[in-house]
């Protein structure tokens, strides 16, 4: 990267110096020899083939801080097993930065795994304000923003256009048009992800705060979800099921099942995120130049999505935290976020991007993604938040199939985070 070769070795580590980061009370030793040197990023599968370029220019311009990727599974759950089980082990590990879930960081950070950071040494004032609270743990810094996401609805613009009405911006108006418009078409109406894994926790936890209810609070450690809001977010869903409006198919869906769905026109409005629309307007699907995104719907006005995306962090064991540190100002840097949006259709944490005409006319929906992740609030914030997704999964897909009513939902979901927060 030109960005790199032009600021001279020197004049980085004058910056290094000048940050005070070396000589931060928690990480004297940064200073000391050895605090540089080779690196390895460990990721969830890399599917569009971008990152190892991105890297390529570290490692051009990085020789004594060559960086290794390692690629684990695609899968999420997959992905934060490998991760965990190596972090762990209690030594140093193979992985030195972590490319982790925004909802990993406070269960990493309360293990101790990853190594507090210290905020004046990374430019998050230039990124969108919301994500840099996914990277916080009990008010200190434990990893930085590297992609952001946010939950769209996708709709097919040109049965809308037919019917002369504009897409919905609240759950009567969506139901509304799933119940009457998406027959005439032969269309099944919205669905999401609501199979049971991480995407119905999202798609569930972002119906309760469209509602205006929240699901836990105090880091994890006080459950709020007991609450008419989360009754009526639950309700939504499942009367969308049981009336037929939410196809059953869609309890089999996640993002890539539902997105072909919708790309193959059989679904009229979608709940999915962005590069779900970058897909099904690639050249050649049956719905290319016929969709539109906007922000989710709620019960009077927009709704709140749940922040996608991923976080960058310090094995607490690293031997080159420096070069750690260093590494993750490149990767977000505005020049390579600028790539990570080209190269691989991800959402960037900066948040002038979102405001680039070039950008805007690749990438149609940015403005709208913007106004999502503004309004949108992370996941669940807890130390043990795998077993709070687990048991969000299971009591939504009572209330989705049935099994129980979306109040016994509310109570039973209440009562079984309760139990994990006293762990």
């Amino acid at each position: 990267m030109r960005w790199i070769r032009a600021a001279g070795r020197g004049l980085l580590v004058l910056a290094v110096i000048i940050t005070g980061y070396a000589a931060s009370g928690a990480h004297a030793e940064e200073g000391a020899s050895g605090a540089r040197g080779p690196l390895t990023l460990a990721t969830a599968g890399d599917l569009t083939g971008y990152l190892g370029p991105l890297l390529e220019g570290w490692n051009r311009t990085h020789p004594g801080e060559r960086v290794t990727l390692v690629e684990l599974p695609d899968s999420a759950d997959e992905t934060h097993a490998q991760m965990t089980t190596d972090l762990r082990g209690g030594d140093r590990g193979r992985f030195d930065v972590l490319n982790i879930d925004v909802d990993w960081t406070s269960e990493f950070a309360a293990a101790g795994w990853i190594r507090p950071l210290p905020r004046d040494r990374f430019p998050l004032g230039s990124f969108l304000p919301p994500v840099v609270d996914t990277a916080t743990y009990d008010g200190r810094l434990y990893a930085v923003p590297y992609v952001t996401n946010a939950g769209l609805l996708l709709y097919r613009r040109d049965v809308l256009a037919e019917e002369g009405v504009p897409p919905p911006r609240t759950w009567a108006e969506l139901e509304r048009d799933a119940k009457t418009i998406a027959p005439k078409y032969g269309l099944d109406g919205y669905a999401g992800q609501f199979l049971p894994y991480e995407g119905l926790t999202v798609n569930a936890a972002e119906a309760v705060y469209s509602a205006g209810g929240t699901i836990l609070g105090g880091e994890g450690r006080r459950v709020t979800v007991d609450s008419a809001a989360a009754r009526e977010g639950l309700g939504f869903l499942a009367r969308g099921i049981r009336e037929g409006w939410i196809p059953r198919r869609a309890l089999t869906y996640k993002e890539e099942e539902s997105k072909q769905a919708f790309q193959d026109g059989r679904l009229l409005f979608l709940r999915n995120w962005p590069y779900a629309y970058a897909v099904a307007s690639a050249r050649g699907t049956k719905v290319a130049g016929r969709i539109g995104a906007v922000p989710l719907p709620g019960p009077d006005g927009p709704g709140t999505s749940v922040l996608g995306g991923s976080n960058l962090a310090v094995n607490s064991h690293t031997r080159h935290p420096d070069s750690a540190a260093r590494l993750i100002a490149y990767l977000t840097s505005a020049p390579v976020q600028r790539q990570v949006l080209m190269r691989g259709a991800l959402p960037p944490v900066r948040a002038a991007l979102y405001g680039d005409p070039a950008l805007v006319r690749r990438f149609p929906y940015l403005p709208t993604l913007r106004t999502a992740v503004l309004t949108a609030r992370p996941r669940p914030k807890s130390p043990h938040y795998d077993q709070v997704s687990l048991a969000v999964q299971a009591v939504v897909q009572d209330a989705l199939t049935g099994r129980q009513t979306p109040g016994q939902a509310v109570r039973r979901l209440a009562r079984e985070l309760d139990a994990i927060a006293r762990r």
